[in-house]
């Protein structure tokens, strides 16, 4: 009958501690402060092994001292004599079980001799306290955070029912000691992030994807979307209906595509967007993706940044060249004046001609209205060839924004060789051309393309102004280069390259001439480069020099 009632005792002590153990890990899970959950912990195995008082010490995190966990019963004068004491072997029961790692026993204080340095025993024997086992308390990486220690007012020595309430109950402290100071570790990190992202001009923004939820965005999204965040927090698409509308599709689906995996990237988007007052920001953004273990997309976060001051200084920058570049290609036709009135006035004589031919037919008795109608057919030729000029000569002198087109680059070369032509012959100049056929349209500005063949065929020419021992030679070419550019090569047979930094005379204002800027390679190689292609000299077999180009093909 004994045997039945203790085993029913026993039980039902063991359905308690479970039940106490379920209560004290839901605080855990809860979030309740560390402090509060020892307490729980202390005062349960007070409860459970009467006659005891319990207390859990920590471990700083340097390693080196001992700080307060809970004692709810021991005497604040006690308790306070324990904090900030270093953890060695001298110190005291709980500073050595926390320096050894193992469980510390004193049965009987009046009769221990340990931590006599510290003068520990004096000290719990002035409090009433006769007898204190200290166990240490482990993390999951095996490092000690802290000690569990019972104390009793007389001696005494652990039972079996002792060391499996030490042995539950360190472990519930080490959960919760460990839950705190990672919870603790994660709000200082996050802290720091929000004060670090609060404070910053960029906008950073985290979202989750399923559901559909900004977890975090910097209050630099006001100032630079113009919208609030709490209206971002209530319509997590709300950004999405600012990208200006030219932009949006391109934008969406590239953000689509990341996220489904098809791209591999949501680096370097520029966009623009338009505030409520109708103002337009263009915006960089870079994104981060992060998937869960099976690979699915769960968490968004990236940064955007304001470069709407960069794009206009971009602007401002093109502009300026555009400028540029239009008052270099009027500086190289002022060169060409001889050789284009020449080109006007060639087909104005011959309408002129022609028109007097026509009279004579018509005044002729009878009229000869065959020869006439001839007349005035070849009036009328020679009239749209002057016109054709003219027309080249406005599209050269104009300045008009940069229009990326399809150009037929032969025929682009051509027209420019006719206003050259009559120049390079008063100067005893050959020009032979070798165009390769067939080739596909070239992607650029037809103007901006001719003022670079025209500069090199004028910079050649004026290569050849002191060669007399050969033949004086230009020749133009083209080519496909490989399967995206077609390749433009101006040749001469002049003075060459001889002692010339081939990469420094395309720096502005680096010239070897005894008039001009230096301006002229400087530009070409700036709109060569704006079309995607590159622009380079070498010297030419035997002599003279070759100045070629690359321009995308469509």
């Amino acid at each position: 009958m004994l045997v039945e009632t203790t085993d029913v005792a026993d039980r039902k002590r063991a359905e308690a501690l479970l039940a106490a153990e379920k209560q004290l890990l839901e605080m855990v899970a809860r979030g309740h402060s560390m402090s509060e959950i020892l307490d729980a912990i202390c005062q349960l195995v007070e409860t459970t092994a009467s006659g005891c008082y319990c207390s859990v010490v920590l471990v700083d995190p340097s390693g080196t001292r001992l700080e307060h966990g809970a004692a709810p019963s021991l005497p604040v004068s006690f308790v306070t004599s324990i904090i900030g004491r270093p953890v060695n072997e001298d110190s005291g029961p709980c500073a050595l079980a926390a320096y050894l790692n193992e469980q510390v026993i004193s049965a009987d204080l009046t009769t221990e001799t340990r931590w006599a340095a510290y003068e520990w025993c004096p000290m719990a024997l002035a409090h009433g306290l006769k007898a204190c086992w200290s166990t240490p308390i482990p993390s999951t990486t095996g490092t000690v955070l802290g000690a569990f220690a019972l104390y009793f007012n007389e001696p005494a020595t652990p039972t079996l029912l002792h060391q499996e309430l030490i042995e539950q109950f360190t472990h519930i402290a080490s959960i919760a000691i460990e839950s705190a100071r990672t919870r603790s570790a994660l709000q200082e990190s996050e802290e720091r992030f929000r004060r670090m992202a609060d404070t910053i001009q960029d906008v950073i923004w985290i979202t989750s994807l399923d559901p559909e939820r900004i977890l975090y965005c910097s209050p630099s999204f006001e100032r630079i979307w113009g919208l609030s965040v709490e209206a971002l927090l209530r319509n997590p698409r709300l950004w999405r209906d600012t990208i200006h509308p030219d932009d949006r599709e391109r934008v969406i689906h590239r953000l689509a595509r990341w996220i489904a995996g098809e791209d591999v990237s949501y680096h370097d988007v520029e966009f623009r967007i338009v505030q409520p007052d109708g103002q337009i920001r263009w915006i960089h953004e870079r994104g981060v993706l992060t998937r869960d273990e099976r690979g699915a997309p769960t968490l968004v976060s990236g940064i955007s940044t304001d470069i709407t001051a960069r794009k206009q200084a971009e602007e401002g920058l093109h502009e300026m060249r555009a400028a540029l570049a239009h008052v270099a290609r009027a500086a190289t036709l002022g060169e060409l004046t001889a050789s284009i009135a020449h080109e006007v006035n060639q087909p104005l004589a011959a309408v002129v001609m022609n028109g007097n031919a026509c009279l004579r037919w018509l005044n002729a008795a009878p009229p000869n209205i065959g020869k006439a109608r001839e007349a005035a057919r070849r009036a009328t030729h020679e009239g749209q060839r002057a016109a054709d000029v003219i027309g080249r000569l406005q599209g050269l002198f104009r300045r008009a924004e940069t229009a990326k087109t399809e150009v037929d680059i032969n025929d682009a070369i051509a027209d420019v060789l006719t206003l050259a032509r009559t120049e390079l012959q008063r100067k005893r100049i050959v020009l032979r051309t070798e165009f390769a056929p067939s080739l596909r349209p070239v992607v650029g500005d037809r103007v901006q393309l001719q003022q670079v063949v025209l500069n090199l065929i004028i910079n050649a020419a004026e290569a050849l102004a002191g060669v007399d021992d050969r033949p004086r030679d230009i020749t133009v070419t083209t080519v496909r280069h490989d399967d995206d550019h077609v390749l433009i090569a101006v040749s001469d047979s002049g003075i060459g390259l001889g002692g010339v930094d081939l990469e420094r005379i395309f720096e502005p204002f680096y010239t070897k001439k005894n008039s001009g800027m230096g301006m002229g390679l400087s530009i070409a190689r700036s709109i060569v480069e704006s079309h995607g292609g590159r622009l380079w000299a070498t010297p030419r077999v035997g002599a003279g020099a070759t100045f070629q180009f690359t321009a995308p093909l469509s």
